[in-house]
């Protein structure tokens, strides 16, 4: 072949291959993209499973993607095809049915104008996005940038649980991948109209001038009735890649009287693996914060807490963990790490949590102890009467089972006012299953030790709608004195007491859970003293009781107080109850109701050798735990004094007979009085009677 005419074979080929993309850009920039719109709809919607809709004008143009000088590759030189979609609409899938919205009073402005129909999810004033070419070769389709302006979108979720922000999953995986890199949003509007969660709260958002932030939003709205408000900032740009500069995020949102602020970073935002927060929360419970996070916490008072929170998403599920925090509850100090990782069966919170000052009156929400203006301010119904004193709230173990649980728990004071310091408590909070155990539960208090273990089932596998319960308790080496400060006579008393409490109890709340336990409760005094001026206060011996005033108290030799209950549906009967000395012996015997919260104990004082104007009589405590009522046995007072009005008569000298009083003879020690109660309390199965025992 001549070399001329292949010279020109080769500038004929090469002309063709130059000419043919310029000649494919030249048609793709004068085509009418328009007329591609019903093709682009249908197929979109086909791939989306849900009606897709472009109302507006759809443009292709060639454009340069700006990046600055110091990250600009020579990719960037590069003019691109980008896309242009106006007034674009996306349709809520044909499971979920048309309706109408109509804003609450505390929505957003903006959401009254939502241009949206009753079958739409979304809106958008104007889409735009960039595809590079040469990635396509891979299939791969790289979005450098995709614009939102004007956004509008409707998140509704109804009442069965359908909702429209779940795509139906591809029949076949596409060979195509996406590459998004980054998303740009301007002025628009968020709504949520969500029926499980009573969520109806819209987010207005707007294009700000900040050196740190790009856009800020507001919230207004309502959560379960309560009114929801807030705003926070974020990046102008959100960057999806994984080598890219942390995105920036801030808010602050109050639901009711509970109120959460966050200030940090997010990077990879598809994966949620570095998610760096600083965290402030308050509220008037922590129980409140269950609608808001899922995660089960306890009845509190008003608390505030800060720290760092840090949470990751992967495939296998979510980790959130809220470390080095520090806060208050109440009067107490609060201060640990918590964690909590989403899986199967359930979610599961662990931890620990320790306090430097615990006041036991923050304890009392726990069980419903507290008052009913406390009860208020944490958000529940007042619903202790004025005449009961022990709690009946009841129990919430229908979120028992939301989650399992181990948490660490260590105080290292307690205070109950300013006269009873409890030291040492550690305690671990097991939750599994819908069973809560503390396993262990002890401390120090009076210079001696509690110990203890509570196990609640609130699963509702035994009982539906109450919770068995099963205590063992021990308290060993507690200083009298130390435990009753306040009691006139105590602060000159010694002596130890020893204590065994067996329990098991079947209720939903404190008060209906004692009123149904059967089991063994059993307590010793020994080594001790006791105030003589007391003991001759409780028998009544007034002569020695002037005495004593006038020549001042004295210690008498305790020689052993043994007391032992048996509880049978809540009724605690007296088995043995004496306290013996050297001066005297007291015997009480009685019932204590904690069914109906009522005293009915006899106290029977006797006065070891001579005793001057002894009106030994028995003593009576009854009425409630409210309002105790003591009296005295008025027929043994009268008989006593009438004694002594007619010796008088006869010879006034012998009026002082009847109330001289020896007392019994027999001899006292702890020994016998221990070897009657012994053995440890034992609690019977739950819904068992304790055995029945012969009378002594």
């Amino acid at each position: 072949m001549p070399k001329s005419r292949r010279t020109r074979l080769v500038l004929g080929v090469a002309g063709v291959l130059l000419a043919a993309p310029v000649v494919a850009i030249v048609v793709l920039l004068n085509y009418d993209w328009n007329q591609a719109r019903p093709w682009l709809n249908a197929k979109i919607g086909e791939a989306i499973d849900r009606p897709f809709e472009i109302h507006g004008a759809l443009a292709l143009t060639w454009q340069r993607q700006g990046s600055s000088a110091q990250d600009r590759s020579w990719s960037d030189y590069l003019p691109l095809p980008h896309l242009v979609a106006n007034d674009v609409h996306l349709g809520n899938p044909a499971t979920l049915p048309a309706r109408g919205y109509t804003p609450s009073p505390g929505a957003n402005k903006d959401a009254r104008a939502m241009p949206l129909t009753p079958t739409e999810m979304a809106s958008v004033g104007q889409l735009s996005f960039a595809i590079e070419l040469l990635p396509l070769l891979q299939q791969r389709i790289a979005i450098p940038v995709l614009r939102f302006e004007r956004p509008f979108v409707l998140l509704r979720r109804d009442a069965d649980g359908g909702n429209n922000w779940t795509f139906k999953p591809a029949a076949k995986p596409s060979p195509w991948r996406l590459d998004l890199q980054r998303v740009v949003f301007t002025k628009g509007t968020v709504q949520l109209l969500d029926a499980v969660q009573k969520i109806d709260a819209s987010a207005a958002i707007d294009t700000i001038s900040d050196p740190a932030y790009g856009v800020a939003w507001t919230l207004r709205g309502r959560w379960n009735g309560q009114p929801l408000t807030g705003g926070g900032k974020a990046g102008a740009v959100l960057s999806l890649q994984a080598q890219t500069a942390p995105y920036p995020l801030a808010a602050d949102v109050a639901v009711g009287g509970t109120r959460i602020a966050v200030v940090g970073t997010l990077t990879r935002p598809t994966a949620l693996a570095a998610l760096d927060l600083r965290l402030k929360l308050s509220g008037p419970s922590m129980a409140r914060l269950y609608p808001l996070t899922g995660v089960l916490l306890p009845e509190t008072p008003a608390f505030t807490t800060e720290g760092r929170l840090l949470g990751s998403l992967g495939r296998g599920g979510s980790r959130w963990t809220y470390e080095k925090f520090t806060g208050k509850v109440g009067a107490s100090d609060i201060a640990g790490k918590l964690s909590f990782e989403t899986g199967r069966p359930r979610p599961r919170l662990s931890g620990a949590v320790s306090s430097t000052l615990l006041q036991l009156s923050d304890l009392g929400p726990l069980i419903g102890a507290d008052s009913n203006a406390s009860k208020q301010a944490r958000g529940v119904a007042a619903v202790q009467p004025g005449d009961k004193v022990l709690p009946v709230e009841t129990f919430k173990t229908e979120r028992w089972t939301a989650l399992d649980a181990d948490v660490g728990f260590q105080a290292k004071r307690l205070v109950r006012g300013a006269d009873l310091p409890i030291h040492n408590l550690d305690t671990v909070l097991h939750l599994k299953d819908g069973v809560l155990a503390l396993t262990p539960l002890n401390f120090d208090v009076a210079g001696g030790k509690f110990k203890s273990d509570i196990k609640l089932d609130g699963s509702g596998k035994l009982s539906a709608d109450a919770i068995r319960a099963e205590l063992k308790a021990s308290a060993s080496h507690i200083k009298l004195k130390q435990l009753l400060p306040a009691l006139d006579g105590m602060p000159a008393s010694v002596g130890e007491i020893n204590a065994d409490i067996a329990l098991s109890a079947t209720g939903n709340s404190v008060a209906s859970l004692l009123a149904s336990a059967n089991g063994e409760v059993k307590g010793v005094v020994n080594q001790g003293t006791v105030s003589k001026l007391l003991l001759e206060e409780l028998g009544l011996n007034i002569g020695n009781v002037l005495l004593a005033k006038l020549a001042g108290d004295k210690q008498v030799k305790l020689n052993c107080m043994v007391s032992e209950f048996g509880v049978e549906r809540g009724l605690m009967r007296t088995r043995r109850f004496v306290l013996d000395t050297e001066d005297s012996l007291l015997n009480v015997s009685g019932t204590v109701n904690l069914a109906n919260e009522r005293l009915d104990l006899t106290l029977k004082p006797d006065s070891r050798g001579l005793r001057v104007f002894s009106l030994r009589a028995p003593i009576y405590v009854h009425g409630s735990f409210k309002q105790p009522d003591f009296s005295i046995d008025k027929g043994v007072l009268a008989l006593r004094a009438g004694g002594a009005l007619a010796l008088a008569v006869v010879a006034p000298v012998a009026a002082v007979v009847p109330l001289l009083s020896t007392g019994p003879d027999h001899p006292s020690g702890c020994a016998r009085l221990l070897a009657e109660a012994a053995g440890k309390a034992v609690a019977p199965p739950p819904g068992q009677r304790p055995a029945a025992r012969r009378s002594r």
